[in-house]
């Protein structure tokens, strides 16, 4: 459909190469993701959009569409930078069990007694211990934010780091310490604190030196790089709005809140992120932490008791897709969403990042989860059909709005676009002679019949089905 840039072949190249190295070849189910995600960002009117699969040590796909920056026309790479917003939380956990392997703080220390300049009055006499676990579970009963109202527009007034401590004497806690789950960006804040008090560095130093430059995360940042907004650093858009637009969000900063919103990254460094947490899990060697601590953060701490929100020590730990555990953490601020989901059993993560607002990242991480499950053998089976002959899309209007039709492990494939569910929408074709395929029912039985039909040059133009035709689309 779009014209891949020069940064996206070199990853349909890298991609080839590692699906040769795997067991499966995931070549179609590759094509399929990108003929999907073209097509969502287009349908969803996102303004970019970019994703990256990981497998364990390597990048097994990643891929970009649309735009960073819509008024130059910049097109999104799989190294554009956006907010990563939350997911600057995973960071700030980590820096926190790196002091406590060290022995400078437990998991179980009072937060007063870790800052001297706290003073949050708690309202609840009879309430156990505000405590550096309780900060991580976001289980502590501290308010959901700091006392200023940093995310409205349209300038969004992000608190200083001193502004958020003067401001705690005016709040209280909301809840009493570990008894119901409340997200709390004050919570990660005050951890950030703690980091800074408790090792004598800034917050940005210590996380540099001792998360980033050992993982070598590059593009990976504390803020948001500002000299670099509207390149390499996307606009952000915002929620869609009634006239179909998203128009772009102001520049911001998350100065004092940036231990829990102030990271920039890309989906690439967030891969390295993920490589390090499976490499980690499968030694007894430390790196940044002893694989027992990172074990120990992905466990359950806190359980809500309408037993939907689970959380281990700053990641949401919960059971996925295919019945293992999964953990990670998503993001959400002014013009960007993003997420990074880890599948602990297969070694697989998704990350994925959008340039606007009022989107739903996960929703692309569990499509392109689900192509990749579809892959049974993973081997293109034997066959003299040209199945490029009846590849492209096909006018589906006015019932829906387009048709892709591709192959798929030795079958006709077809699918649906848009679809919020790639995986449930892909109906397949057996080959019966000739232009004539059958469709293949769930078990596995032969249904209705679809003929190809070519014009006078020999090429496929549109096919047939139950009496009726579709035609291709010219691209």
């Amino acid at each position: 459909m779009k014209t891949l840039s020069l940064f996206f072949l070199f990853f349909l190249t890298l991609t080839a190469i590692t699906a040769q190295e795997s067991s499966k070849d995931y070549s179609e189910a590759f094509k399929l993701i990108e003929v999907w995600l073209d097509a969502q960002q287009d349908y969803d009117k996102l303004p970019g959009i970019t994703a990256a699969v990981i497998e364990d040590q390597k990048v097994l796909w990643a891929g970009a569409f649309g735009q960073s920056n819509k008024a130059e026309d910049v097109q999104m790479t799989a190294e554009t930078l956006c907010s990563i917003c939350s997911i600057s939380k995973l960071f700030t956990a980590v820096s926190i069990m790196i002091l406590y392997e060290e022995g400078k703080l437990r998991l179980d220390d009072n937060v007063e007694n870790l800052l001297p300049n706290y003073d949050l009055k708690q309202q609840f006499p009879d309430s156990g211990p505000i405590t550096v676990r309780s900060l991580l579970t976001h289980s502590s009963g501290l308010p959901r934010e700091a006392n200023a109202p940093y995310w409205t527009g349209p300038d969004f007034p992000f608190p200083t780091r001193e502004e958020v401590n003067n401001g705690l004497k005016a709040q209280q806690t909301l809840y009493r310490a570990s008894t119901y789950y409340q997200y709390s960006n004050l919570a990660l804040t005050l951890l950030g604190e703690i980091i800074a008090e408790v090792s004598g560095q800034s917050y940005d130093d210590f996380v540099q030196e001792h998360i980033l430059t050992p993982l070598q995360m590059g593009n990976t940042r504390t803020t948001l790089p500002e000299n670099l907004y509207g390149s390499s650093l996307a606009y952000g858009y915002s929620a869609i709005n009634r006239q179909g637009e998203r128009p772009q969000v102001n520049f911001f900063q998350a100065k004092g809140i940036k231990a829990a919103a102030g990271f920039s990254s890309n989906v690439l460094d967030l891969g390295k992120f993920a490589s390090w947490q499976f490499r980690l899990r499968d030694t007894t060697t430390a790196e940044i932490l002893k694989p027992a601590t990172l074990k120990l953060m992905q466990q359950v701490h806190f359980m809500d008791p309408n037993w939907r929100n689970s959380w281990g020590l700053g990641f949401v730990v919960y059971k996925g897709a295919g019945g293992s555990t999964w953990v990670g953490h998503g993001g959400s601020c002014p013009g960007y969403r993003s997420t990074l989901q880890l599948d602990l059993k297969n070694k697989r993560a998704y990350a994925v990042m959008i340039n606007a607002g009022g989107t739903s990242p996960n929703r692309y991480s569990n499509g392109i989860y689900g192509i990749l499950n579809k892959v049974k053998s993973g081997k293109k089976a034997d066959s003299d059909i040209k199945f490029e002959d009846y590849t492209g899309y096909y006018d589906a209007r006015p019932w829906g709005s387009e048709e892709y039709i591709g192959s798929w492990e030795g079958k006709l494939m077809m699918i649906n676009l848009p679809t919020r569910t790639p995986a449930d929408n892909i109906t397949l074709y057996k080959h019966i002679e000739g232009d004539t395929f059958r469709r293949i029912r769930d078990d596995d039985e032969l249904g209705e019949t679809v003929v190809f039909e070519r014009n006078a040059e020999g090429k496929v133009y549109r096919y047939s089905q139950h009496g009726n035709y579709v035609y291709k689309m010219m691209h």
